[in-house]
């Protein structure tokens, strides 16, 4: 065990964050994501929430300061200006880790294709629909 580091946060999710650089990007999805096949090494956290999860990784990991936009979600099919209530709680979570910054959408092809270049993807217990996030990995400024 260790201090200050969300239990959730198991050794192999923590040697990925720990080792993904500055730009690269991490997605966490929910169970229904085609996870297996998207083709970045696969985490499974079943049984866990993808809101815990980002919760527990922007608890460790920046998000990339030099780019406009750093976390995305996957857009509602039909209707790309809906805010589901996942993207509302990842929305509220970004803003509690990084206050300065926000949930954007993609369209569904496009976030598929951004998570087959991603460095991991964490797959969740997450049952509700567009329970998908994609963060892009930040720096740690000296102190």
């Amino acid at each position: 065990m260790l201090k200050n580091i969300p239990p959730i946060l198991g050794p192999d999710l923590l040697y990925i964050l720990r080792a993904m650089g500055h730009g690269d990007e991490i997605a966490i999805v929910d169970a229904n994501y085609p996870g297996d096949s998207a083709g970045p090494q696969l985490v499974r956290l079943d049984g866990i929430s993808a809101t815990e999860v980002l919760d527990a990784i922007l608890t460790v990991m920046p998000l990339d300061t030099f780019v406009d936009e750093q976390a995305f979600g996957m857009e509602v099919v039909g209707d790309a200006k809906k805010r589901e209530q996942t993207h509302k709680d990842f929305d509220k979570l970004i803003k509690k880790h990084e206050p300065e910054m926000k949930l954007s959408l993609l369209e569904r092809f496009a976030f598929y294709e951004r998570v087959h270049g991603a460095y991991a993807v964490i797959q969740t217990g997450e049952r509700r629909l567009y329970g998908n996030v994609l963060l892009k990995k930040g720096i740690v400024r000296p102190e």
